[in-house]
Formats: C-alpha cells, structure tokens, sequence
C-alpha cells in the first residue's frame, strides 16, 4: 500500500482565496462557482462593468445563493488596462492580504477578413489577451507568493484556447490574430513557470474548444451549429459546465502542486479531427 498523505484532501479548496478575471458570465462563472463548491472561502469575480444580465452583480448574488460556507464578491476592473490592474490588486488587499489563486479568464475576439483587418481589433485583443495576463501575474506576484510554499503553492490558471494550438478559422471569418493572441497565452504560461516556479508559484493553461457561450455562440452557428459541431467532435458533444470546473478545481487543488508550465486542451479531442473548421 502507498502511503498517499492527505488524500481525503487532495482536491479540496478549503480557506482559499481566489480571483476570476471575466467571471461575471461563461467559462468564468463556471470556474467561480466550482472554487465555491470545492470549499474556497472567498472567490471575487472580477469584469469591466457591474450592472446589466451579463454584469458582476448578477453573478455575486447567484454564487451568494449557494449552499456553502465561502462568499462571492465583485471588483469591476478592465484588466487591459494596466493602472486599472494596479487598482484592482488594491481593492483586493482590502479583502485578503494574500491570494492563493488567480484565474487569467478575461479575453476578447475579432473575426473577420485577412487584408480589411482594422488595426484597432488587433489593439484590443492582444492589449487583454497577452498584455493584459502578463501585468495580472506580474502585479498580483506579491500577493500570490505570500501564500505559496513548497508543498503549497499558489497557482496562476491561463485560460487560453484550443485556438493558441491550431490553424481553426481563416477565411471571411478569419481570427488571425486572436489564435497568436491565444499561442502567445500558452507560452506566456510556461515563461511564469519557470519565472514564479521558485516563489511557489505555479502557472498552467487551459485550453478550450467550443463551450456555448457569449463570446463563441456566432461563430459556432457560422460552423453550422451545435448539432453538427457535436457531430464532429470525438466525442460526439460540445463543451459543459462540469468539464471546466474540473479541470480548474484539480490546478487549483493539491493534486497539482507539481504541475507548472502545462497546457491541458479541452475539447474532446477535437483539434486533432482536422480539417473541419478551417473550411470558411
């Protein structure tokens, strides 16, 4: 028999503090409510505006309305802003003084034509997707390694994409520049790996395919919909809520205390059925 210590423990969040970028909807709200449910005893959700259906307080209240002895609170920020990171590490403070994990989730997309591209699209997807994380790890460091240790660490989850790993869309809905915005996310991560690896620290990426969702249900009904994308997926089926949250619960947890600097892709094995998404 092993001698497995704190096994009962190991995908367990208890007394952690987390922060969500671009929590208030998707795969964000996914990842808040699951560090909720693994026992996290304060998750803040971070996005650019409070009010509205897709706003921070509508996604406090339902993480608040669990059933569970963590809270939920909501930072609005634009975290491709760099003073505005600067004030959010504040706001932060003045809920936890350390941070045991730092979800990089907030992203923006443009799709369109190659030659017509506007250069402010490319601006704006790489000031937040690539920009943006590296001043959120950067800025947020001090706090992250006040809660690490060797056995321990705190952790940094990139949300990236599939996208980061492929050619998907070229074409009249092309996303150049979003799938370099993605590539450069991947090796960001294992850039922080090796850079916070010593301060206890961790950084790893998780990669999704097509989970429906604000940011990717055009693009899916471009492909054809949800039907015939699930057709075409090995496993028969697009992405769900329970697929992120497990894979953010287990980096988060003490199973992966060893884990740094890995992309895990999640999409059921689609990115190596290829072909079907680079026909537009």
């Amino acid at each position: 028999m092993s001698d497995l210590r704190n096994f009962n423990r190991m995908f367990s969040l208890e007394g952690k503090v987390a922060l969500v970028t671009g929590g208030s909807r998707g795969l964000g709200l996914h990842a808040a409510t699951a560090f909720l449910l693994a026992g996290a005893k304060l998750v803040i959700v971070s996005a650019r505006k409070n009010e509205g259906p897709q706003g921070i307080d509508q996604a406090v209240d339902k993480l608040n309305k669990l059933n569970v002895p963590g809270k939920a609170v909501g930072i609005a920020a634009n975290v491709a802003d760099t003073d505005d990171i600067g004030r959010l590490v504040k706001e932060v403070e003045k809920h936890s003084s350390t941070l045991d994990i730092l979800v990089c989730n907030a992203g923006a997309t443009w799709g369109g034509p190659f030659e017509p591209t506007p250069d402010w699209s490319s601006k704006k997807v790489l000031d937040l997707n690539v920009r943006g994380v590296f001043n959120l790890a950067r800025l947020f460091a001090p706090l992250l390694e006040r809660s690490g240790s060797r056995q321990d660490p705190s952790r940094i989850i990139i949300v990236s994409s599939t996208a980061g790993v492929t050619v998907p869309h070229v074409g009249d809905h092309g996303t150049i520049m979003y799938s370099i915005s993605k590539a450069a996310a991947h090796h960001l991560s294992r850039q922080l790996a090796v850079e916070l690896g010593p301060r206890n620290i961790t950084t790893n990426t998780v990669a999704p395919g097509f989970f429906p969702s604000k940011l990717a249900n055009g693009l899916i009904e471009i492909l054809g919909g949800e039907q015939e994308l699930s057709d075409a997926n090995p496993r028969k089926r697009l992405g769900e809520p329970e697929d992120i949250a497990g894979v953010m619960v287990y980096l988060a947890s003490p199973a992966a205390a060893y884990i740094n600097g890995e992309d895990i892709c999640v999409d059921g094995g689609q990115r190596y059925a290829q072909g079907r998404q680079s026909k537009l």
